[in-house]
């Protein structure tokens, strides 16, 4: 087990190397710069080429890269090129607010769908599992800013009972309740697509894992049903589930992006929309490579979780597999 997460530590190393190497490329292979922004009518491109040198981007893309990276193995994030800010300052606190963000849309999908997923497996094609389906289909078919804009025309404009957009109204930032209040339209959106997946992916691997011999044994034994279910069943449907679940962490982030960029949360989405269009590259790459790590981190959690649910998973031995 040592073994198999000292290489798989070593793997998301490179990952991540490589992942900041070739977003460094892509941004500064798109057409214009970050000079372009003090740029104004009439002005000469010899602005623009003094602006480049105070600002370093005329040095080749290798050196930057490597400044860059530099000054990030010493926990320097940089500084943004048109106020000199540091990079941290306005980071850290949007990686906050888009880990509150995600953090209670994810949980209440799993509290929800999770348990509900089981339960429909059990009662097939049943009030509650015509239900889900019915859910799960709004879910895969509606775009995430379309059913945010509904509910804040509906919830927020037309009834008034929800915060319309932001974290918290002004002059209550810290309130709980507040951004409890904030937190339910955003949280809504997103809960509303891993509803439907996971309530499914749940049901599926549950219907498949009840039809093996050994649950069909259990159950002659004499076996009450509800430990056949949680003792014997579940288990095993867990694996796929776990899959799913490290694989849905860019599909939760991309999809915070446009949540946040609709109800004006002040998270990494939207940070990324603004940095984008003012080209602020060492942003973008310290956004990028936070995403990077939360996807390679719920990937290695999901490896080590299979151990644990599955002992037949032996990681990092001889003769096992960790998938």
């Amino acid at each position: 087990m040592t073994e198999y997460l000292i290489r798989r530590l070593l793997q998301s190393v490179l990952v991540l190397f490589l992942i900041s190497v070739l977003t460094f490329i892509m941004i500064h292979a798109a057409p214009g710069g970050p000079t372009q922004m003090f740029l104004g009518p009439g002005l000469s491109p010899e602005v623009a080429k003094v602006q480049a040198h105070n600002l370093g981007l005329d040095r080749p893309i290798p050196v930057q890269f490597t400044i860059w990276l530099g000054g990030l193995l010493k926990g320097d994030l940089g500084y943004t090129f048109k106020n000199h800010i540091p990079v941290g300052d306005i980071l850290w606190p949007t990686v906050k607010n888009t880990m509150v963000l995600m953090g209670a849309a994810w949980f209440l999908s799993l509290l929800i769908a999770i348990p509900w997923g089981i339960y429909n497996s059990t009662v097939e094609y049943g009030f509650s599992d015509q239900t889900a389906s019915f859910i799960s289909y709004i879910g895969f078919a509606m775009p995430t800013f379309w059913f945010g804009i509904i509910l804040q025309e509906y919830f927020a404009l037309k009834l008034n009972i929800l915060p319309l957009s932001d974290m918290y109204t002004m002059g209550k930032e810290g309130n709980l309740i507040d951004l409890f209040l904030h937190l339910i339209l955003p949280v809504s959106v997103l809960t509303l697509g891993f509803l439907a997946s996971y309530s499914k992916y749940a049901r599926s691997s549950m219907l498949e894992v009840l039809n093996q011999d050994y649950i069909r044994t259990a159950r002659a034994k004499g076996l009450r049903e509800r430990k056949v279910i949680f003792r014997h069943a579940l288990r095993n449907a867990l694996i796929p589930i776990i899959t799913i679940l490290g694989l849905d962490l860019p599909i939760l982030v991309s999809g915070a992006v446009l949540t946040e960029s609709v109800f004006n949360w002040p998270g990494m989405g939207r940070l990324f929309v603004v940095m984008a269009v003012a080209r602020e590259y060492s942003v973008l790459m310290s956004i990028t490579l936070i995403v990077s790590l939360i996807v390679v981190i719920g990937n290695l959690i999901a490896d080590i979780l299979y151990a644990i649910v599955d002992p037949r998973v032996q990681l990092g031995r001889e003769g096992g597999s960790a998938t």
